[in-house]
């Protein structure tokens, strides 16, 4: 149980993660973004990550993401994978990145699986080899090890440890793995967004080695990435079949902040982008959200605003709500309730989507 440092108020669902409760961020938001502030500073200098966007006026500019880092000579970016080096950006690039990947039989537990290609057989026979679950084969899996958002709450917060010292992989290396029983691509993480050009370059190699193949190519990805890459990547979603997922965080612009360190204009702007290519391809779907339910900040009312948001766009985009578990510097608070679940399940129906799932529901207490 921690006490929030504006009201002092007590409770299991404060977290001292972020070190404020969703009261105080909502009534308070800028006393709660500065404690929330320094929070991230400390998460990020314990792993040799820059606490804050390099923003040095004679830096080189980065412009893969909506951070827009203006990293120092000898320095790293917010992401902590792009260097400057005698005034070039080095580190990753479309060639060499920081990942690993493992083959994934499917049908796997993917946050659009209830509506992709592999589960359901959705867009056979052009993107599907069976009209059912495509067992036998694989997704080919592949971890980034860079996010250009700090999740307080990060369920895969151990990439951090390999962020700033790795060994860099080729991009042949990872397109030689695809085989003949690779059904799909499905990039993660971290986030791909700081690696965008190495995804891109992999899947447009992979794809041209067997043109005439199904090899579906996916992302999930926080969205903020910048939009003419996110174009790239939709263009490859919609010819392959596959899909790109939103992690669609909060709603409150202020909460969004003291949670992940970044704001959320660029995801909501871009995935308002993408979703004008559902008519592209309406199945299987291109554009799919995700929110994970953590207890005490992410209640039915976020969960409202941002089903509005999407069921403006489209009401037949899938959304997918996502059991939390305690992780990272919110390993403090309880698991995601099956109260919690429900009402967020409720509102999001109420809001206007037609396709709302709970995922991950071993979870739930």
């Amino acid at each position: 149980m921690s006490r929030c440092p504006i009201c002092r108020r007590s409770d299991r669902e404060i977290s001292a993660g972020p070190g404020v409760c969703l009261n105080c961020v909502r009534s308070q938001p800028e006393e709660a973004l500065r404690w929330a502030e320094a929070a991230h500073a400390r998460s990020r200098s314990a792993f040799g990550l820059p606490e804050k966007f390099p923003q040095q006026a004679d830096g080189a500019a980065c412009t893969l993401c909506a951070n827009r880092c203006r990293i120092p000579e000898g320095g790293l970016g917010y992401c902590g994978v792009r260097k400057n080096r005698g005034g070039c950006l080095s580190g990753v690039s479309a060639r060499m990145g920081n990942l690993s990947w493992y083959h994934d039989p499917l049908p796997t537990n993917c946050v659009a699986g209830h509506v992709c290609a592999a589960e359901t057989g959705s867009g056979y026979p052009q993107f599907a080899h069976r009209p059912g679950p495509e067992i036998g084969y694989t997704n080919l899996a592949v971890f980034f090890r860079a996010c250009n958002f700090n999740c307080l709450f990060c369920q895969n917060w151990h990439f951090r440890n390999d962020a700033v010292s790795y060994r860099p992989v080729s991009v042949e290396a990872l397109v030689a793995d695809v085989d003949d029983r690779t059904a799909c691509i499905c990039y993660f993480g971290g986030d791909p967004t700081p690696q965008l050009p190495f995804s891109l370059e992999a899947s447009r190699r992979a794809r041209a080695q067997q043109p005439d193949r199904i090899l579906r190519i996916c992302w999930e990805t926080n969205g903020a990435m910048h939009p003419q890459l996110l174009d790239e990547m939709l263009e490859l979603a919609v010819s392959s079949g596959g899909c790109i997922k939103f992690d669609l965080k909060a709603w409150d612009p202020t909460l969004h902040r003291v949670l992940t360190g970044v704001s959320n204009e660029s995801t909501l702007a871009n995935f308002a982008r993408a979703a004008a290519w559902i008519s592209r391809r309406p199945m299987p779907p291109v554009i799919t959200a995700s929110t994970l339910m953590v207890p005490g900040y992410i209640d039915e009312h976020e969960i409202r605003g941002i089903a509005r948001f999407i069921a403006a766009l489209s009401p037949e985009i899938p959304y997918s709500l996502l059991a939390f578990h305690p992780q990272f510097r919110m390993a403090d608070l309880p698991a995601t309730s099956k109260a919690l679940a429900e009402r967020c399940r409720a509102a999001a129906g109420e809001a206007g989507l037609r396709q709302v799932r709970i995922g991950n529901m071993y979870l739930l207490k």
